[in-house]
């Protein structure tokens, strides 16, 4: 039996990026893709659990909701039959319209949707290219990455962010996040009525050569593979939490 892939993203069903990817996964794989209406950038692991959703078949084998890209695949896997005529063996996200790198793994609804299956035990890669890379090359290595993790991982939940930058050398590196530097401000403005409104963020972003980091990788043109953690506990500051409980529990 061909493996089943659940292919979701945060730019829209219609992105150039996603079927790109659901090109390059259908040679190996049955495909189903469930993204959003609409583009969600930046929704981070969002639930719509306030409002009604609607799910729309778009095509065979394609399906949108006015979601967001974990609701995507949290209906997908919990829908019955609806979507997915069993449970995935295989979850990837993307490509995405720009890259995610350092930090904005916190951000991203590209790597949301593919953590939402992780979470559930299911293998995930979220990939992510720059807008001036060659789609068909990028979905070509992506599905070779999300394949090679099928295999060694089946049946159990991991994580991968794969980035790809726009002139690729062909290098791929196994890295760690790396740290992005955004102009922060918050932009105040008025609309023809004189009403105030705003924008969150500024239009710049850098980062400083890291060793070993997903943004050097991308500084020196070579592919990433990020494996991204599940369990959020920070070990190292375990004692600093218990010194806290003794002081809390046992005030002098």
């Amino acid at each position: 039996m061909r493996p089943l892939v659940l292919l979701s993203n945060d730019d829209g069903y219609a992105s150039p990026g996603i079927r790109a990817m659901r090109d390059a996964l259908t040679a190996t794989a049955d495909v189903v893709i469930l993204a959003p209406e609409t583009e969600q950038s930046a929704s981070s692991h969002s639930l719509s659990l306030h409002r009604a959703l609607r799910l729309r078949a778009v095509e065979p084998g394609i399906f949108a909701l006015d979601g967001t890209p974990a609701d995507c695949v949290y209906v997908a896997l919990h829908a019955g039959e609806r979507v997915l005529p069993r449970r995935p063996d295989l979850i990837v996200s993307g490509i995405n319209h720009g890259m995610n790198l350092g930090q904005d793994a916190f951000y991203s609804g590209t790597i949301a949707a593919a953590r939402e299956g992780a979470l559930r035990g299911i293998p995930a890669v979220a990939t992510s290219a720059h807008a001036g890379a060659t789609p068909s090359a990028v979905a070509e290595l992506s599905a070779r990455i999300a394949f090679e993790l099928l295999a060694a991982h089946a049946g159990l939940g991991a994580l991968l962010n794969v980035n790809v930058p726009r002139a690729w050398t062909g290098e791929i590196r196994a890295t760690r996040l790396g740290a992005r530097i955004y102009d922060e401000l918050v932009d105040f403005r008025h609309d023809p009525r004189g009403r105030e409104y705003l924008w969150l963020g500024g239009p710049g972003v850098r980062h400083e050569r890291d060793a070993g980091t997903d943004t050097d990788a991308y500084d020196d043109g070579a592919a990433s593979i990020t494996p991204l953690r599940l369990d959020l506990t920070a070990t190292v500051e375990q004692a600093m939490a218990e010194a806290i409980v003794a002081r809390v529990s046992h005030p002098k």
